[in-house]
């Protein structure tokens, strides 16, 4: 499936990069959006800044987010998605080599749906990301859009 938009907030290019050989490995053929700090990713979210012109009618299916973020962190990200009707309903998956007990706990009481370690082995990443795409992008059904 390729019609839903994944917006990647991510500030390592590396990282970028294996992502999107990860997801193109398992096929996963969506658009790819990507915010190198969590001021952009705002913008790109509520349609503001450099993407003032863009349509938000037409939310993102996924956003994974990296929680160590130029700007502003991946925590304040989450909070102000969370917090706005536009986007609190967006399936967020926190998408880090953090493995702090305090960041899991801080990022699910925050509202993210999901916490995946980013595996350092190239095939480990192919299969997280092959499990996140399916689970996200094909099984799970996600609300209903408000006003439509």
């Amino acid at each position: 499936m390729n019609d839903r938009v994944i917006l990647l907030v991510e500030d390592n290019p590396d990282d970028e990069a294996l992502t999107r050989r990860a997801l193109t490995k398992n096929n996963i053929l969506n658009e790819l959006v990507v915010a190198t700090d969590g001021a952009m990713a705002l913008d790109y979210l509520f349609g503001t800044g450099t993407f003032a012109t863009r349509n938000t009618d037409e939310s993102p299916s996924l956003v994974l987010l990296d929680l160590n973020l130029p700007k502003i962190d991946g925590i304040e990200v989450l909070r102000r998605m969370r917090a706005d009707e536009r986007t609190k309903q967006i399936p967020v998956v926190m998408l880090t080599t953090s493995k702090q007990d305090e960041d899991i706990a801080m990022s699910y009481s925050h509202g993210a749906n999901s916490y995946v370690c980013k595996p350092v082995d190239f095939t480990e990443f192919v299969e997280a990301a092959r499990q996140i795409g399916l689970y996200w992008l094909m099984i799970n059904r996600q609300a209903p859009k408000r006003g439509g």
